[in-house]
């Protein structure tokens, strides 16, 4: 774990069967170092699925924990998000089953960062605009916010517990 300093961020389950629930908390409790109670309620967007979110605050990089923690489960949707810290950019994680896991730095504000390499790479592996475009939407993980929407909506005033890493 880096120990660069407090941060803090977001975790957004946005589907999880039932079973799976306490296995979530588990995870979060275990990268946080202190008990969490999450507050699930249905997820209108999949019937019989669960949804929760907390917020958290806890040493730089824990963003990164969090999400490594919940891919154990293949059948979640969720969204980890660790905001930037003195020296430390900002991260966004978002995990759906299929796709798998999109990782991308953010700024203050919360933008995707898309480097000057990365632009670089992507001009130079473009035949065109609609290359590019498609190129582009992949830096800016636009599958994973076309499939975690219909969820992300569904969550609209949902309660967010706070939690804290201990240590």
């Amino acid at each position: 774990m880096n120990t660069m300093g407090s941060t803090s961020g977001v975790v957004y389950v946005h589907s999880s069967p039932s079973a799976v629930c306490p296995h979530v908390e588990w995870a979060i409790s275990g990268v946080l170092g202190s008990r969490v109670d999450l507050r699930w309620a249905a997820q209108p967007a999949a019937p019989g699925q669960l949804r929760a979110e907390c917020a958290w605050t806890g040493e730089a990089g824990a963003g990164s924990d969090l999400a490594a923690a919940l891919m154990a489960w293949p059948m979640l949707r969720f969204e980890v998000t660790e905001d930037p810290s003195p020296g430390v950019d900002g991260e966004r994680f978002c995990f759906a089953p299929v796709l798998g896991l999109w990782r991308s730095r953010t700024s203050a504000n919360g933008d995707i960062v898309v480097t000057e390499d990365h632009l670089r790479e992507l001009a130079a592996a473009s035949r065109g605009g609609e290359s590019f475009a498609h190129h582009l939407d992949g830096l800016l993980g636009k599958a994973w916010d076309d499939a975690l929407e219909p969820f992300r909506r569904a969550g609209d005033g949902a309660p967010v517990s706070w939690l804290h890493r201990v240590g």
